[in-house]
């Protein structure tokens, strides 16, 4: 075992070490300033062994004395920070510094009783004052008068709305509930929206194949529908956008693996040849269509348009919550014998939910791990032809023609391999 240095020890067995987190906030903070602080008379008050102090005062002004002498110090800091910005104020009208020093001072009082918060925060707030460049050029030179709409529309609605729906369970089956609906509507535009900023800053190749594989781990079923919504809009983003949308599915079937082994790994072991095989087919897939539109396709960059369409959302969180309401009553009404067809309709809208049931029927007995293979592989057909539907609304023929094939090469992959495991 490897030993502890007394010092270290001493330090980390009593609550002190919050002091320690409070100066390396500081000293993280600072370090960006004095970056910025520039040399000669006409430099900011403030550099790294202030900003390090500020952050130390904090923490000591919590420990020592509590509210009081926090609001003492407090003020004194924010004293400073007047007079600092009017000795300032004909050469360099920002408050940046200012409003920095006061963070950093509450952020070494917060160590006191969350360190964790405290430093992760630091981190955020370094972060954006080194990023003050690129932001200022994003908001000026790219970002639309369109864009910052949606971009306020989202911020309500995860902010604003979101905390204000009530998070209950209503009517039967245990499957309505407001806040999870209306969870499902933000993830909705959060898929979407970070389809569209990977396409604006990462460009038309690699941004729409980064957001397809990544918006897979959320949904892949909204991943299908924003790939197609692009594909649309930029018709010569079509073929991308299809390796995006294929590359969602794959990242579907690694979620799936991963939770079907968390809650039961035996069930795993009659899934894993189906899943690998299915997960190969759609990695070819999306690559062949990634290398053809390497050779073929013009790259585009994305000047304007919309981040997502708020009806489009709302309409498939209800479609969604339809559909596993009627799943939930097949399952409750039918019982073990309706498995199948429950969990296969469940899987029009969320592959996951229906396997994590399997699963659990697994653990607790009811249901043999090889009998688990067919309800999942359902729910995985099922995704399909959620999918396809999607494919054509969202994209029309063209890009439904081109991802259909795919899919069905999926599904027809993971059957093959449930037989050659002798399972299906």
């Amino acid at each position: 075992m490897t030993a502890v240095h007394p010092v270290a020890a001493a330090v980390f067995a009593t609550r002190q070490w919050h002091l320690f987190v409070a100066l390396g906030i500081g000293l993280l903070i600072g370090l960006e300033r004095e970056r910025r602080k520039g040399q000669g008379p006409g430099r900011e008050a403030a550099g790294m062994r202030t900003f390090a102090l500020v952050a130390l005062l904090g923490g000591l002004a919590a420990e020592i004395g509590g509210v009081v002498v926090l609001a003492v110090c407090g003020a004194f800091i924010a004293l400073a920070a007047v007079v600092s910005y009017a000795t300032r104020r004909n050469e360099d009208p920002g408050l940046t510094t200012q409003v920095a020093l006061m963070t950093t001072f509450l952020l070494g009082a917060l160590t006191w009783t969350n360190p964790a918060l405290a430093a992760a925060l630091g981190v955020i707030v370094t972060v954006l004052l080194a990023a003050r460049g690129p932001l200022h050029r994003f908001v000026r030179d790219s970002l639309s008068p369109r864009e910052l709409h949606d971009g306020l529309v989202f911020a309500a609605a995860a902010l604003v709305v979101l905390p204000l729906v009530p998070d209950r369970v209503v009517g039967p089956y245990g499957v309505l509930n407001p806040f999870v609906i209306w969870r499902l509507v933000v993830i909705v535009m959060a898929v979407s929206a970070g389809g569209y900023m990977a396409m604006r800053l990462l460009g038309s190749r690699l941004g729409l194949t980064v957001a397809g594989f990544a918006g897979g781990f959320i949904s892949s079923t909204i991943t299908v529908a924003a790939m197609g919504a692009r594909a649309r809009e930029a018709p010569t983003v079509l073929r991308t956008a299809v390796a995006g949308a294929t590359l969602a599915g794959l990242a579907s079937l690694i979620e799936l693996a991963v939770v079907v082994g968390a809650t039961y790994p035996a069930a795993l072991r009659h899934l894993g040849l189906p899943l690998a095989l299915a997960g190969a087919a759609a990695l070819i897939y999306a690559a062949a269509f990634a290398l053809r539109a390497l050779r073929v396709d013009r790259p585009v960059h994305l000047e304007e348009g919309r981040a997502f369409d708020l009806r489009v959302a709302v309409l498939f969180a209800v479609s969604v919550t339809a559909i596993l309401f009627i799943a939930a009553a097949l399952r409750a009404h039918l019982g073990n014998a309706g498995l199948v067809a429950g969990v296969g309709l469940a899987g029009l809208v969320d592959i996951q939910a229906g396997a994590v049931s399997v699963a659990s029927l697994v653990a607790a007995g009811k249901l043999a791990p090889a009998d688990a293979v067919a309800p999942v592989l359902a729910a995985v057909s099922a995704s399909a032809v959620t999918k396809t539907a999607l494919a054509l609304m969202s994209g029309r023929l063209p890009y439904a023609g081109r991802l259909v094939p795919g899919l069905a090469l999926v599904v027809a992959a993971s059957w093959l391999g449930a037989w050659l495991a002798g399972v299906a």
